[in-house]
């Protein structure tokens, strides 16, 4: 009977907003601005990092990438929603789910990593400044990106295709925005016990390691802070690692809550709030919290204004 109903599903039904008819234009208008902003915003950054002389170091490179990183990772998701509410037709195919799946995970797990190393160029720049040319140097920067996009892909790529070997029964509505892993588990024949086994292994490597070795770096750096002798100097140290404590938290914050249910704790309503917050509200605050509340990029980006407009 599984065999049956796993040949017969042929695709889901993504509910998104199913339950809210009256709005779906003003949700596609919101969402579609939200998009738009997300684009420019993360696009401006990659544009001014890449262009300026003055920000080719690598606090910036590591910026640049992870807003490429931010574009990507909301482009999987993002223009999917907004057909579906424009078109009104949420149904999408198996394979097309387990593709969406797997570049998100893949995204998620390069975008912690990032935010990894990211703290720790600020840990080096605060606690070994002297050590820090040396350190951080070109090459080290680009093994450490190129490792953020690699270090996850075969174990997301392997789980992706585990899981939808499993069959599915009853009926194919996911009540969710996208295709993320809680909606399809929930309609999984038998025992999905390991499934979610795997999900907490993928949270613990690709989510809590990064996080500890954030907070361990923090730790650190904020002892380092507190000794400096200088208002000016620890207000100035301050400023540029909150706004990267600020992401760290919106995203690892609302990750960990939507994927650390189990199978029946799992709330559709729930869940879609908080997968908003991590799909749209991380990347749409990343150009505002990490740029243009630093003098250094807001006056690069009045220069290369005045150069090419002005």
């Amino acid at each position: 009977m599984a065999d049956k109903n796993l040949t017969l599903m042929e695709e889901f039904i993504l509910l998104g907003f199913s339950e809210l008819p009256y709005f779906q234009g003003f949700l596609f208008v919101i969402f579609l601005v939200i998009y738009v902003s997300i684009l420019l915003g993360n696009g401006l950054i990659i544009v001014i990092t890449n262009m300026e002389p003055a920000l080719q170091i690598p606090m910036y490179y590591f910026l640049g990438n992870f807003s490429f990183v931010e574009i990507c990772y909301t482009s999987v998701t993002l223009p999917r929603m907004l057909m579906n509410l424009w078109r009104q037709k949420r149904n999408i195919s198996l394979l097309s789910c387990a593709v969406q799946l797997c570049f998100f995970l893949i995204l998620t797990s390069t975008e912690s990593f990032l935010l990894t190393g990211m703290a720790y160029d600020r840990y080096v720049a605060i606690c070994k400044p002297l050590s820090y040319p040396l350190i951080m140097n070109h090459k080290m920067c680009v093994q450490m990106v190129i490792g953020s996009w690699v270090i996850g892909i075969p174990v997301l790529i392997g789980q992706t295709y585990q899981f939808f070997s499993v069959p599915f029964c009853g009926s194919n509505k996911l009540n969710h925005v996208f295709c993320d892993m809680p909606p399809p588990m929930k309609l999984a024949c038998g025992d999905t016990s390991g499934d979610e086994y795997f999900i907490y292994i993928d949270c613990f490597l690709f989510g809590m390691i990064p996080f500890l070795l954030i907070l361990f770096s923090y730790i650190r750096i904020l002892s380092t802070i507190l000794k400096l002798p200088s208002t000016t100097g620890r207000s100035k140290a301050f400023s540029t690692c909150s706004s990267h404590l600020i992401v760290v938290c919106l995203f690892h914050g609302s990750g960990s809550i939507a994927y650390l249910q189990s199978k029946s704790s799992y709330s559709g309503t729930t869940d879609k709030i908080f997968s908003l917050l991590y799909i749209i509200v991380t990347p749409m605050v990343t150009p505002t919290t990490y740029s243009l509340r630093n003098k250094d990029f807001i006056e690069s980006m009045r220069k290369l204004f005045s150069k090419y407009i002005g």
